[in-house]
């Protein structure tokens, strides 16, 4: 006799489980994502994040790492890993009732990606071209919910600090958030705000010259996560 529990697990077996992995890194000042051609139907030949099935006793952290590296060489050099949300609409993939388990990572100036795998090539795309593509799936959605979300975090936490090298100046930390929101900001107003919060940046007492003007100060990322008040993107801070 088969136990109750166990023939109700039987009936929803057919449902699979897959991660995709949303990348951010800064390149020349510019934020990009990474995508992969695929190399295998469906959408054989077409731009997607990187991604693909959770194997048999495998996490879904764990199988998001391994598809990351499987399908890009990329995994050292990662500074920050969350997951963003989960998308299992019927329809979203053709081969049958997929849930996809999405991610959202980030990093400073990640190095050039290699394509294996299950992928033809991977490479780095600027996001506002990204957004204007037909990506497999319904990668197209994930990555303007990545986005988001990360504009969204840059609004309350220290996240900005990741895609920073480990000394930085203000206006490095400015260019960050210019990249991931999309518009430039007030210089003074950001320094004020940024320098002006507890604990958010440690000054190293170092200095650094860009070009001809004066040295800029050196910080490090301090130890607080989040920011309180937060810096909101409808406080202002856009350049005049």
């Amino acid at each position: 006799m088969v136990e109750p529990e166990l023939d109700a697990l039987s009936r929803y077996s057919h449902l699979a489980v897959a991660v995709d992995i949303v990348v951010f890194t800064l390149i020349e000042g510019q934020l990009h994502v990474l995508l992969v051609t695929r190399g295998i139907e469906p959408f054989v030949g077409k731009l997607a994040l990187p991604g693909g099935f959770v194997l048999a006793g495998e996490g879904l952290d764990a199988a998001a790492i391994r598809e990351l590296q499987e399908e890009t060489g990329l995994v050292p050099g990662i500074a920050h890993v969350e997951q963003l949300r989960a998308y299992g609409a019927p329809g979203r993939d053709p081969r049958g009732h997929v849930l996809s388990v999405a991610y959202l990572a980030l990093a400073p100036e990640l190095p050039h990606p290699t394509a294996g795998s299950d992928a033809r090539e991977a490479r780095w795309v600027p996001v506002a071209d990204a957004l204007g593509l037909a990506l497999a799936f319904d990668h197209g959605q994930i990555l303007r919910d990545g986005l988001e979300r990360a504009r969204a975090k840059l609004e309350y936490t220290s996240l900005a600090t990741a895609f920073c090298a480990d000394e930085f100046t203000v206006s490095d930390l400015r260019a960050v958030y210019e990249a991931v929101w999309g518009y430039p900001l007030d210089p003074r107003n950001f320094h004020r705000k940024l320098t002006g919060t507890p604990g958010l940046l440690v000054d190293t007492g170092r200095t650094r010259r860009n070009g001809q003007g004066r040295p800029a100060s050196l910080f490090r990322a301090g130890t607080i996560a989040v920011l309180n008040p937060p810096l909101t993107r409808d406080e202002g801070f856009a350049r005049p």
